[in-house]
């Protein structure tokens, strides 16, 4: 079992910070046009005056598109590939179903605090039965989400409740936090928990349950898992309910214990009951809030029965193969759409053999700007270069290619690099990637045909993360990857010959950074013998928010700033020339894995004066002497994914 000491790294210079930078690419093509030339999104057309913040979508056997929404509506949509769709309100009155299904004629959805049958018996085109199926326990939490339903082949469904939150996940009502199996009939098994956020969820091409799952306490990234009748796959929350009637688990809350400095992966040697992540989508690298999952069909490209992910904060799909080792499920995520209008919640194929996907963002902010949306990802017939898949192998990984490769490229290990980390299994809010050690490529190996590359990797490590990156791997015909980096999560090393690690420092972690730089003076300085001239306090807001929006100063003045975060999320504030943010905020994202240590603050001229990166519950202080020239100055948050959103105005006026 791996132990992981924390160590606080309590300052890092700017100097520091420099040869950080200049010694990391992150080798993430930045998409834009590029994917758009093999997979084309565009708007269904919403009638003014219906609010489409999609919940759930379903399409029935006529192919009329069916989409619950989060008002508590149904709409259904005649034609919904054309220019000009039809509307119908189907059914209203509804708690904010998330999810939903068709079957035999019926819509079924989770609202709040049951799972519903909707049937038009009469015919007219307007629900008229509200047929109750099972009805959970409520408590009116804010964050008291539900799921579902999943149909499995057997007709039964497939549902998951949401934990609450008080400052932490809580299950404060029945079965919260777990996957329910219920019968037509509403009969109720209990299948797994450890369950905090499970937006998404479905079955794989070969019928398995997969979950996906956002960051939060206990999780230290977004995840997907497959589960099992039994399974606990890491919140402790849902134990409360294990020594109920019908519970698959016997394992307690205070069975766990998060003192123990591991991995979710390693936990599992303490509590055979834990169930690791087959995948980890690492945050603000490949997401910030997974949501639905789905399977690709044949004729979308050359990814037949991968799954695609979509994540709501960054309002983009991404990608996951997996394999299976000694019965293991484990995978590589991959980049595969960004650009959506809004946060992408829910997805479904079309009979035009197009992905439909559903959006909002009404508090749980997104890169995507407009409020809801509908659109559609259609494959324009083109085949991209990328990575197709990756496999694991004893002594390194084999990847697969879309096109041929040029074999002088990707055969020069130089091409390639690779990183392994991995997270803390602890209560608080998320985790850095710890225990981050660069591997060496020692030989790549093409086949004749140029689709493969085999890489022979020293000193691989089950349970850990492995950003496997092929910037410098080019296509016969010159062209470099769409997407030439993946996130490989490492569960079982198959049998065969290995190469030994490396000496490497088993500790270089990093937990907590306090930056140190002439932008961050935390001490008021000496000079100013009668003390600042203007304090101000500003806090953040859920949704990705600051509390004030408009700060306004006099040129030249003494200030102490004050930067609070009550929030759930990690934050911190840089305050940028003007016009400045949004070329901080996209330089923030390309600092890739060393972002974390760097308080995704990017070396640029542009960045006048910034706070700590800040996680929940806490506070920093700075002293600066605001610009002499007036003007209109922005503060933004540049954790990945925020600063789209997360912004604020520095008002200098003139001396009087």
């Amino acid at each position: 079992m791996s132990v992981h000491k924390i160590y606080f790294i309590r300052t890092i210079n700017w100097i520091a910070f420099f040869l950080l930078f200049t010694c990391f690419t992150t080798g993430q093509t930045s998409p834009g046009l590029e994917e758009s030339n093999y997979y084309r999104i565009s708007p269904v057309a919403i009638p003014e005056g219906i609010v489409l913040e999609a919940g759930g979508l379903a399409f029935d056997e006529t192919g009329k598109l069916g989409v619950c929404t989060r008002r508590g509506e149904v709409w259904v949509i005649s034609n919904p590939g054309s220019e000009n769709p039809t509307y119908n309100r189907y059914a209203h009155g509804l708690h904010e179903p998330l999810m939903m299904a068709y079957q035999d004629g019926s819509y079924f959805m989770t609202q709040r605090g049951e799972l519903t049958k909707l049937s038009d018996v009469d015919e007219d085109g307007v629900a008229d039965q509200y047929e109750s199926i099972y009805i959970w326990d409520l408590n009116g939490n804010y964050h008291e989400y539900s799921y579902g339903p999943k149909f499995l082949p057997d007709g039964s469904m497939l549902v998951t409740l949401n934990l609450g939150w008080v400052g932490r996940g809580a299950s404060e009502s029945k079965w919260r936090g777990w996957m329910l199996q219920i019968s037509a009939e509403g009969e109720m098994t209990p299948i797994a928990t450890g369950m905090r956020s499970p937006a998404g969820f479905g079955l794989n091409a070969a019928g398995d349950i997969f979950y996906t799952e956002n960051q939060g306490d206990w999780v230290g990234s977004g995840r997907m898992t497959h589960v099992e009748k039994g399974d606990f796959v890491g919140h402790p929350e849902g134990l409360k309910w294990s020594g109920e009637k019908g519970s698959t688990l016997q394992l307690k809350m205070e069975d766990i214990d998060d003192t123990k400095g591991v991995s979710l992966y390693d936990y599992q040697e303490i509590h055979p009951e834990v169930k690791p992540p087959s995948v980890w989508f690492p945050h603000t690298l490949m997401g910030i809030s997974t949501s639905d999952l789905i399977v690709i069909p044949e004729g979308f490209g050359p990814f037949t029965d991968q799954l695609l992910v979509g994540d709501q904060g960054h309002s983009k799909i991404m990608r996951v193969y997996q394999e299976k080792v000694n019965g293991v499920y484990q995978g590589a995520c991959f980049g595969f759409r960004e650009g959506f209008a809004s946060g992408v919640l829910r997805m479904a194929w079309g009979p035009d053999l197009k992905l439909y996907v559903g959006m909002t963002n009404r508090g749980w902010a997104s890169t995507g700007q407009e409020p809801y949306g509908l659109e559609r990802l259609e494959w324009t017939g083109r085949n991209p270069f990328e990575i197709k898949t990756i496999n694991a192998r004893s002594n390194g990984f084999l990847l697969t290619f879309t096109e041929p490769v040029d074999r002088a490229s990707a055969a020069n290990p130089e091409s390639y690099s690779i990183t392994d980390f991995t997270y803390l299994y602890h209560h608080l809010y998320g985790s850095p990637a710890i225990d981050q050690q660069e591997r060496a490529i020692y030989k790549v190996e093409v086949d004749q045909e140029g689709l493969t590359a085999t890489l022979h990797v020293e000193g691989l490590r089950e349970g850990y993360i492995y950003e496997i990156s092929g910037p410098g791997v080019r296509s016969k015909v010159d062209q470099p990857l769409i997407h030439p980096t993946a996130y490989f999560t490492l569960n079982q090393i198959p049998e065969g010959e290995r190469i030994a690690a490396k000496e490497v420092d088993p500790h270089a972690v990093f937990e907590t950074v306090d930056l140190k730089s002439d932008k961050r003076v935390t001490d008021m300085p000496g000079s100013w013998l009668n003390g600042p001239d203007q304090t101000i306090e500003i806090g953040t807001l859920p949704g990705m928010r600051y509390d004030t929006d408009q700060v306004v100063v006099k040129a030249g003045s003494k200030i102490k700033w004050i930067f609070n975060n009550p929030d759930d999320m990690m934050h911190n504030l840089l305050i940028v020339s003007p016009g400045a943010a949004d070329v901080i905020g996209n330089a923030a994202l390309q600092l890739g894995l060393k972002g974390q240590e760097m308080g995704y603050i990017p070396l640029r001229d542009e960045i006048l004066f910034h706070t700590n990166l800040l996680g929940p519950n806490s506070s920093d202080i700075i002293y600066f002497t605001a610009p002499e020239e007036p003007g209109e100055y922005m503060f933004v948050c540049t954790f990945p994914g925020h600063a789209t959103t997360m912004r604020g105005v520095l008002v200098v006026e003139p001396k009087t």
